[in-house]
């Protein structure tokens, strides 16, 4: 069953936005550079990789893009099945997600912060997180909040500043919603990188970091399936 709309579900979207930007503080500054989350980003440094320009890796480029198609490929079976049931599948996914990274987590206990040569460690604790964002990706797709896919803010930036001329006007009302949430999705993305981007400054394990980001989501999933005991089936 698909999560009703509202201000729960937005709330929610705008949490994991946040643990997004946590989680990709780990992943360029003591993983690569690379992204777990924002796969674009990884397509274009493997082909900066591939062509032998800046210095970057095309094996965390890969571990990356193959643990998102990994979590991509679980999270669509097993939300669609559980949809298919007609169980209420959105906090569970997020649970999952929230184990996915803290396995990350645990696999990344060792590592120091930036710096230093790649080591399969590297790689490994990559393709884990990039597995728990690509079911995240699933999930924010399944939900379709407009502006919060959780994972990237270049659309509800773009609309934010534009004010969405090419759409039809809306009441103002909903303009005044649509441009909040969208300044909810920019402004968590970058609270998420700088909270995520501070730890690590201040010497806080990467796995911390990860382990933070995890119970994020975790709250997060608590407090939806608490209000959603309270929506209509």
């Amino acid at each position: 069953m698909r999560p009703a709309p509202g201000a729960a579900l937005t709330t929610a979207m705008v949490a994991l936005t946040l643990t997004t930007g946590m989680v990709e503080a780990v992943s360029f500054l003591v993983l690569g550079p690379v992204f777990t989350a924002v796969q674009t980003g990884n397509l274009l440094f493997l082909g900066f990789a591939i062509a032998g320009e800046g210095g970057l890796s095309p094996t965390a480029a890969l571990a990356s893009l193959g643990g998102f198609a990994v979590g991509v490929v679980f999270g669509a079976r097993s939300e669609a099945r559980e949809e298919a049931g007609g169980h209420r599948w959105f906090a569970w996914a997020l649970v999952t997600e929230a184990v996915v990274l803290a396995a990350g987590a645990v696999v990344a206990w060792d590592l120091q912060g930036a710096g230093g040569a790649l080591t399969a460690r590297h790689y490994a604790v990559t393709a884990v997180v990039a597995a728990a964002m690509g079911a995240r990706n699933v999930t924010t797709m399944r939900v379709r909040v407009p502006d919060l896919p959780t994972t990237l803010a270049t659309r509800a930036m773009t609309a934010l500043l534009s004010g969405s001329p090419v759409a039809p006007a809306p009441r103002p009302l909903s303009a005044l919603k649509d441009q909040g949430r969208r300044a909810a999705s920019v402004g968590a993305m970058f609270v998420g990188g700088l909270l995520g981007a501070w730890m690590l400054h201040a010497a806080v394990r990467p796995a911390l970091v990860l382990l933070t980001a995890a119970v994020g989501v975790l709250a997060t999933a608590a407090a939806y399936a608490t209000r959603a005991r309270h929506l209509p089936t």
